[in-house]
């Protein structure tokens, strides 16, 4: 049976580094409507979806849990993989990473997205 999870498109090899735990923040422009944000689904995607309504094949890797976001501060870089600090952005604290055995081919799309899942 599908449940419908809210999911994140992230480009690889981001989406990897959070699996590995090596990512623990994403960096957004944007900040959710509500949190905490459970059992969200990441999913690995290669490039970035700039415009609205931009989407493409991606793999779902891992269900996460974003507990907090804040403003992105310059000592986050690390936690964030990131190549280098800009202002105005978000840190969206990940946490309770939980990979998938196989990952599932599924649509990629902006921003957070509703996704069908059979996960049993």
């Amino acid at each position: 049976m599908s449940t419908q999870y809210t999911a994140l498109s992230i480009v690889a090899p981001s989406a990897e580094r959070i699996v590995q735990g090596l990512k623990t923040l994403e960096i957004r422009s944007w900040r959710p409507e509500t949190l905490p944000l459970k059992d969200v689904v990441i999913v690995e995607n290669q490039n970035f979806l700039l415009q609205d309504g931009d989407e493409e094949s991606g793999l779902a890797v891992a269900l996460v849990d974003i507990e907090t976001v804040h403003a992105w501060r310059v000592d986050e870089v690390e936690a964030a993989c990131a190549s280098h600090w800009a202002e105005g952005y978000f840190s969206w604290a990940i946490a309770n990473v939980r990979p998938f055995d196989q990952p599932v081919q599924v649509m990629a799309k902006r921003k957070l997205y509703l996704l069908e899942l059979d996960l049993e």
